[in-house]
């Protein structure tokens, strides 16, 4: 059997010192070029670093948390696979942990970070109680949320914008002709329902075509926009679009819609918010405003990783903005000649 490539070979591969090598693949500090020659090198040769030598080098377990509240959502695994992408190359593994939405088995686990099974947590909460904000703040080991959570400066922190997400919603569907345009939201006693509700009532003061769903999911947007559809056809009205707060809920919208033979985009458009992959794959192909899931995660695991490394660095908080992804299930708008 062919002998595996060693740390001293991934260095000449490289064209750098022992220690250079060994900084860039341990995140210890390296520049950022020596650090992509090495990684370079180490794919090149197939180098696996040793995870049983380095933990009892650093006096690390070089394995990481990752607690959400709900693992089958989609926007959930997006953020998985950047931050293992970003972990794996560091040699750390990503240990996950479905928490079931209540921010009471979240301090649990908190809770269990004494034990010493991670060298750090990423989270994702959807509700925030000041018994999981003093757990957060008081953590053995460092925590990163993916998420708003107050006025803390204690953690570092990665957060979207969604409510001008649902803004950039729709300002579309405005452009796009629509002048009575729903909102299908989710539990509002979470964080995102809370914030996506914000950006509705900013950007359609006084709407009177909404409900609120009992969970971010596909069945409980079909419910929503089943009681809805069917409330505005007692009242002899109609929409002419809808904003679901998640792609889930925009799904199942459009199931709702497709029973009363409601086309999707013809008789009414639908735009989902975070861009999921389910958002390109379905029929119709779905309008999103992508919150970045993929690059929050990405970022998470960088500044978990600095903070692992530095203690003492200064808390740092990031935004990453929303954009608008047009697909079928939205009209574009036409644009006029040039001498118009």
């Amino acid at each position: 059997m062919a002998e595996r490539p060693t740390l001293v070979q991934v260095a000449q591969h490289a064209g750098v010192s022992l220690a250079s090598a060994s900084r860039a693949l341990s995140g210890q500090g390296a520049g950022k070029k020596t650090t992509e020659k090495v990684r370079k090198a180490a794919q090149e040769l197939g180098y696996v670093p040793d995870a049983t030598a380095r933990s009892l080098k650093f006096g690390r377990k070089l394995q990481v948390a990752f607690a959400v509240d709900d693992i089958g959502n989609p926007v959930y695994v997006e953020m998985l696979r950047a931050i293992e992408s970003e972990l794996s190359q560091h040699g750390i593994r990503l240990f996950v942990s479905d928490t079931g939405s209540t921010p009471e088995e979240t301090v649990e686990i908190l809770h269990d970070l004494k034990r010493g099974f991670a060298d750090g947590l990423i989270i994702s909460p959807l509700r925030i109680t000041e018994e999981l904000t003093r757990a957060i703040e008081e953590s053995p080991v460092p925590v990163v949320v993916i998420g708003a959570f107050g006025p803390s400066q204690k953690v570092d922190t990665i957060k979207t914008d969604s409510a001008r997400g649902v803004e950039l919603a729709v300002r579309h569907l405005t452009e796009n002709g629509c002048t009575r345009i729903g909102f299908i939201n989710g539990p509002l006693d979470t964080t995102p329902g809370q914030a996506r509700q914000r950006g509705f009532d900013r950007a359609v003061p006084g709407g009177q075509f909404q409900h609120i769903a009992d969970s971010f999911t596909v069945s409980g947007g079909y419910e929503a926009a089943r009681i809805l559809l069917d409330r505005l056809h007692e009242d002899g009205a109609e929409v002419d679009a809808i904003v679901a707060a998640n792609d889930l809920l925009a799904m199942g919208v459009i199931r709702a819609a497709a029973q009363r033979g409601v086309r999707v985009p013809d008789d009414m458009q639908v735009v989902g918010i975070d861009d999921t992959d389910f958002a390109d794959n379905f029929n119709p192909p779905l309008t999103s405003v992508s919150l970045g899931s993929r690059e929050r995660g990405r970022l998470a695991a960088q500044l978990l990783l600095e903070r692992i490394n530095d203690p003492s660095r200064k808390t740092s908080h990031h935004t990453v903005l929303p954009e608008l992804i047009v697909r079928s299930s939205t009209i574009q708008p036409r644009s006029l000649p040039d001498n118009q």
